[in-house]
């Protein structure tokens, strides 16, 4: 009887005890430093609970902490550790009991893990661990669920810091310890989603791994891979990789030795890979270089042996097929060779090498191209879109800069380019020449469905900070021959040319046997030029083209001598009329000429045409027109 009474007294006292501890839980602050010792002795990392710890019995046994810090005592780098706003962990207090605990979820809230960045690869070695005591077996988790976390990589030295926030992630393991992963992050304030799947069973390696990645903001399509994981002390192998990035298919292999600084190997093989960004909007004609900065100084922190063969590549507005890069990524440097890449019908090769341990760094580029097509290259280098045919191309160039803009106004270094066998585009260059003896043009007065034939088009270039020099541009079509010298603003996206133009102006000199590129044809068909060169300056998209009419006033006589010549040839001996007699063509071109010579005297012998309705130079020859028609028979 009095075991039954005292039983009695012991449940009405466990009662009692669990309406307290329903209503107000159990404040155990006692219980930390115990929590520390035992994670310490098991585990080997060192916790520190600088907030609130509390036990309570409702819905189940669950445990929570505040404000916790976690690393490992061994690491050298002081830099690298994970600190949790909030842990809370919920277990069968059957399992407690019996000293196999399994926790049936495990809620972190705004944990932040902090990884250090290290550039010297040398001082980074991993201190050889201290000796610990031996560590139980991992406490059996069914659920992990992560919300608002962080994770910070910085380099405090350097100033660097990049981040990924925004995660929140669920993990389940099932009984035969197979991992499902689902969440999303913020990848430079963009979204991500992922998905993972694990087969760790009986700790079996290599495991099953299988991965689903989402960025609209970055990637052009979901990846989708799988591959078989394998983990022997730092160095983690990727093996069997295989999958799709859009609609395009990979497979390869790679390893990452994470003992300090990562070294990362990577051979990949991809069908058609698409780094083009489809929603951005392609800029107007004529709009100066993107000034929008790209930051290079991740590659300071990552050592790397990469290979990529692709059969079909899109690279911005580049289309490349195939493609084969071999690249080494060292110290800050990365080097990149290319052989035999397939560009729009032709081939390119070459080096490029990018500098990031200054603050701004430098580009090196070396290449080759040839046969070429010149128009979808030039469109997509540098926004031209005007000349078509088969183009060759050496060059070998340097710059500084972190946005487009910087690194082609800080251009330096010389190249060679040849254009054959193509087309000037939207343009009619006999007929623009012609039209330069009567009017300054605004643009290239451009017409869809105007084509200029090309033999060839050819200019060797010496750069300095964004500055293309030439003196040996030479164009020869069937209609049209032009030399010329003068600087290409690349920064600017502008032309300063002086060009001397050229034409055949009779139908023999279209023929093959009269057509002599760059040097002219036959004396049939000898080219007839203005005898006055022509400027070429302002936007490259729409530049002023005229007269160098200072070139009049230097020697008036050559150049009435050469635009009568011209006249002849376009008009027809005295006009086409056959007679000996002043023409209407004459008194036309004897103006035009005149117009010429007064535009001259207006702008004072400095090249430039002068503003429509220039009243003329005080002193000019008021009968100019007069003297022009004395030289035709007028």
């Amino acid at each position: 009887m009095r075991l039954s009474r005292m039983a009695g007294l012991v449940i009405a006292v466990l009662i009692a005890v669990a309406a307290v501890l329903l209503t107000v839980g159990i404040p155990s602050g006692a219980i930390t430093s115990a929590i520390e010792a035992r994670v310490a002795r098991d585990t080997g990392y060192r916790i520190a609970i600088a907030g609130s710890s509390k036990v309570s019995l409702f819905p189940g046994f669950n445990l929570t902490l505040t404000d916790v810090t976690i690393d490992d005592p061994n690491n050298r780098s002081p830099d690298r550790r994970l600190t949790i706003a909030s842990l809370r962990a919920a277990l069968p207090l059957a399992s407690l009991i019996s000293g196999a605990p399994q926790v049936t979820e495990l809620a972190l809230t705004r944990p932040v893990l902090r990884v250090p960045l290290i550039r010297d690869a040398a001082s980074a070695a991993v201190r050889p661990p201290t000796a610990t005591p031996p560590r139980t077996s991992a406490v059996a988790i069914a659920r992990m669920t992560v919300k608002d976390g962080m994770v910070i990589m910085a380099n405090t030295a350097d100033g660097v810091e990049d981040r990924i926030d925004g995660i929140d992630a669920a993990i389940d393991v099932d009984a035969q310890r197979r991992v499902i992963a689902s969440g999303g992050a913020l990848l430079g304030g963009r979204p991500a989603t992922f998905d993972i799947k694990v087969d760790a069973a009986a700790d079996a390696q290599p495991a099953p791994v299988e991965l689903k990645f989402a960025a609209p903001d970055l990637l052009n399509g979901a990846i989708a891979a799988k591959a078989e994981v394998r983990l022997r002390g730092s160095l983690l192998q990727i093996n069997g990789l295989s999958g799709t990035l859009g609609d395009g298919a990979f497979n390869g292999w790679a390893s990452v030795d994470l003992a300090g600084k990562p070294q990362l190997k990577l051979d990949l093989d991809f069908q058609r890979l698409d780094l083009s960004d489809a929603r951005r909007q392609p800029a107007p004609a004529g709009a100066p270089w993107s000034d929008a900065r790209f930051d290079l100084t991740g590659l300071n922190y990552l050592d790397a042996q990469l290979r990529l063969s692709v059969a079909e590549l899109n690279l911005g507005a580049a289309h490349v097929a195939p493609a084969s890069i071999d690249a080494r990524l060292a110290g800050g440097t990365l080097t990149a060779q290319f052989a035999q890449l397939g560009v729009y019908g032709g081939e390119a090769s070459g080096e490029l090498s990018i500098d990031a341990k200054p603050r701004i760094p430098a580009t090196t580029l070396r290449a080759s191209f040839k046969d070429v097509r010149a128009r979808p290259l030039l469109a997509g280098l540098a926004d031209f879109d005007r000349i078509d045919g088969k183009l060759q191309a050496e060059m070998a160039l340097r710059a500084d800069g972190d946005s487009v803009r910087a690194i082609m106004a800080t251009l330096d270094g010389t190249a060679s380019v040849t254009v054959r066998d193509g087309e000037i585009r939207g343009l009619n260059v006999a007929q623009m020449i012609r039209r330069l003896t009567t009017a300054p043009l605004s643009g290239w007065e451009t017409n869809a469905t105007e084509i200029t034939d090309l033999t060839e088009l050819a200019a060797s270039f010496r750069i300095a900070r964004g500055q293309a020099e030439t003196a040996d541009l030479a164009l020869a079509g069937p209609l049209v021959r032009m030399t010329g010298a003068g600087t290409i603003d690349l920064g600017a996206k502008a032309l300063a040319l002086k060009v001397e133009p050229k034409l055949v102006l009779t139908t023999q000199g279209q023929s093959p046997q009269a057509q002599s590129p760059i040097s002219g044809g036959g004396s049939s068909g000898e080219p007839v030029g203005l005898g006055i060169p022509v400027v070429i300056d302002g936007p490259w998209a729409s530049p002023r083209i005229y007269p160098d009419t200072a070139g009049i006033l230097d020697n008036p006589q050559a150049a009435y001598e050469r635009l009568r010549e011209m006249g002849q040839g376009l008009f027809g001996p005295r006009g086409g009329s056959g007679g000996s007699g002043p023409t209407d063509a004459d008194s036309s071109l004897g103006e035009s000429i005149g117009r010429l010579i007064q535009q001259g005297l207006q702008s004072g012998g400095s090249g430039r045409p002068p503003p429509p309705g220039t009243p003329g130079r005080p002193g000019a020859d008021p009968d100019v027109n007069g003297i022009i028609k004395q030289l035709f028979g007028r």
